[in-house]
């Protein structure tokens, strides 16, 4: 059958590559030859396949990318970057006079070199600073969006897509218009964040080439998000990108699943509590009086041996609970039982 002669004619194939690699080899044992790997096989190793960030990754990329720090560690991101979404399209509606829709494509982790090595080109990547956690933040707006909020801005006809020139620097008016977009957008972002803890993005510096916005190590974990601007038949993509570190400080907020206390208390929790505590049984110590003595006084004493103490049946008695002192009172007695009377609360001397 035609399967058989196909096996057959493989099998014969295989025994003649290896008669050839025994030939090479000078008679040597086949058994010790390794086999060479071909370039696809490297590369897949490698995974240098693809040159998509998006592409699957493969082999040692994987391995390397175990490392990173996954962003659905901190569940109330989502819910800041919702709210940032929301608010932007609202703003961007007010600062173009356009119907703009903001939407959020992806949120994820990447290695700052490889981000900024990802980035196509040309590009304007504004730097901010949050202000109450001492460390920076990147913006970056590829050419579509740059080229369509200047023909927004500066009055260009609807239905007509937005003139690009590549191959040249941008000019003093394009970058004044995108700056003015940045600050737009880093308002809202403090807003964002408002709920959570307060903070300020203050804009810093515009740059188009990636090497002058280097703001961490390039092996540093970051996280960003791809953020897709539509404007009728224009708009363009603007990513967020926010280092770890910059996010340090709030790191145990961003650790919740909901804001909780932020917008609203548990009463039902709270008055169940507090009458658990009032019913609460503590152990009181009386304190009648302290003494010092040295050490080999102490090493001396013997069964009978008497410690005189300077109190008096008026001196000041003090209650603790524990090692806190809670109240003070004076000595006396009550039917068969020896008792305190309290007679102010402890307060602790200057």
């Amino acid at each position: 059958m035609v399967g058989e002669e196909d096996e057959e004619a493989m099998m014969a194939e295989w025994a003649a590559m290896v008669d050839g690699d025994e030939a090479a080899a000078g008679g040597s044992d086949p058994g010790k030859e390794a086999r060479v790997l071909n370039q696809d096989e490297i590369d897949s190793l490698l995974g240098v396949a693809g040159d998509d960030m998006g592409t699957e990754k493969t082999g040692i990329q994987t391995l390397i990318s175990t490392a990173l720090v996954s962003y659905e560690r901190l569940p109330m991101l989502d819910v800041v970057f919702d709210r940032f979404v929301r608010m932007m399209s609202t703003s961007l509606r007010n600062f173009t006079s356009d119907n703009c829709e903001v939407s959020l494509d992806s949120i994820q982790s990447y290695r700052f070199g490889d981000y900024l090595n990802s980035i196509p080109l040309p590009a304007m990547l504004s730097v901010f600073k949050a202000e109450e956690w001492a460390n920076y933040g990147l913006l970056t707006i590829d050419s579509s969006m740059i080229y369509s909020i200047v023909d927004v801005l500066l009055g260009g006809r609807r239905g007509t897509a937005a003139m690009r020139i590549e191959g040249r620097p941008y000019t003093t008016i394009e970058r004044n218009l995108v700056e003015r977009l940045v600050h737009v957008m880093l308002a809202d972002l403090s807003s964002a964040f408002d709920p959570l803890s307060p903070v300020t993005f203050r804009f810093d510096r515009l740059e188009t080439n990636p090497r002058f916005a280097a703001i961490s190590r390039p092996s540093n974990a970051v996280i960003v998000a791809k953020l897709r601007i539509d404007m009728e038949d224009r708009g363009g993509r603007i990513d967020m990108m926010i280092p770890y570190a910059t996010l340090e400080p709030v790191r145990e907020l961003l650790l919740q699943m909901f804001m909780g206390e932020k917008f609203g208390r548990d009463s039902i929790w709270e008055t169940h509590l507090a009458e658990e505590m009032w019913s609460t049984e503590v152990e009181l110590e009386a304190l009648l009086d302290e003494v010092e003595m040295p050490l080999k006084d102490i090493l001396n004493l013997e069964v009978g041996s008497r410690i005189m103490f300077n109190a008096t049946p008026d001196s000041i008695v003090q209650l603790r609970c524990g090692d806190i002192p809670m109240f003070n009172g004076k000595m006396g007695r009550k039917a068969q039982s020896i008792a305190i009377q309290v007679d102010s609360r402890y307060r602790k001397k200057s």
